[in-house]
């Protein structure tokens, strides 16, 4: 699952970064986001006519037949497993691959009766790609995306269950050229980094989202009283 992120470089870095030109112009430009959301505005890379283009799209695809835009807000992620055969991905997949900019995500972890946010990142502080599609929806050709989960592994298994689909940079090319989905990327060089609970709150934003807290302490079991 990933239903919350962070991207915060310019587009100038993003396009440098991924050898893409830019064209968020056309959409307003890049804005720096701490606590991204279903739905919102956020930059992508794909290709158009042979060469890698930096865009900005509305996270939650639209297959061009949906009816209601507010479908979107449910296909923020497409499970790696079965995203070639479901419906809604199956055409975007075979045609319309992306790469999703990204500085970390977060996920919750139940602790007690309450819940542990964590920021995912890299510890070098580089830019991370999730693998993702991309399609254009109505009559304003609308750019919607969606991002691959798969299952976690290592100690991002501990958090959650699910993690989105990390491409390292080799991987890059043939992912947007159509080839099936690599390994993603759940090593050591994740950071698994506890913050506050603001993030949980969509209309709070700014840089004190990811900086470091003391994780809430797990509780001790209940012992039974005995008589």
């Amino acid at each position: 699952m990933c239903g919350r992120y962070a991207t915060t470089r310019s587009a100038a870095d993003l396009s440098a970064w991924f050898e893409a030109v830019d064209a968020t112009g056309e959409a307003g430009g890049v804005v720096p986001r701490y606590n991204l959301a279903p739905t919102d505005p956020a930059p992508l890379v794909h290709l158009a006519a042979g060469e890698r283009v930096l865009s900005v799209g509305r996270w939650g695809l639209l297959p061009h037949w949906a009816r209601d835009p507010r479908a979107g807000a449910r296909m923020i992620n497409a499970r790696v497993e079965t995203v070639a055969t479901t419906r809604a991905y199956a055409e975007a997949y075979a045609r319309r691959r992306a790469l999703v900019p990204a500085d970390g995500w977060y996920e919750w972890r139940r602790v007690g009766s309450t819940r542990q946010a964590y920021y995912l990142t890299p510890h070098d502080g580089s830019v991370l790609a999730f693998a993702g599609l991309w399609s254009r929806w109505g009559p304003a050709r609308l750019l919607t995306f969606t991002v691959l989960t798969t299952a976690a592994a290592g100690p991002l298994a501990a958090v959650h269950d699910r993690m989105p689909l990390v491409l390292p940079p080799s991987r890059w090319a043939e992912w947007l050229a159509g080839e099936p989905p690599p390994p993603g990327i759940a090593d050591g060089r994740l950071e698994i980094r506890p913050v506050g609970p603001a993030v949980g709150n969509v209309r709070n934003d700014g840089p004190e989202l990811v900086r470091r807290v003391d994780p809430r302490p797990v509780p001790e079991p209940t012992q039974p009283t005995l008589f």
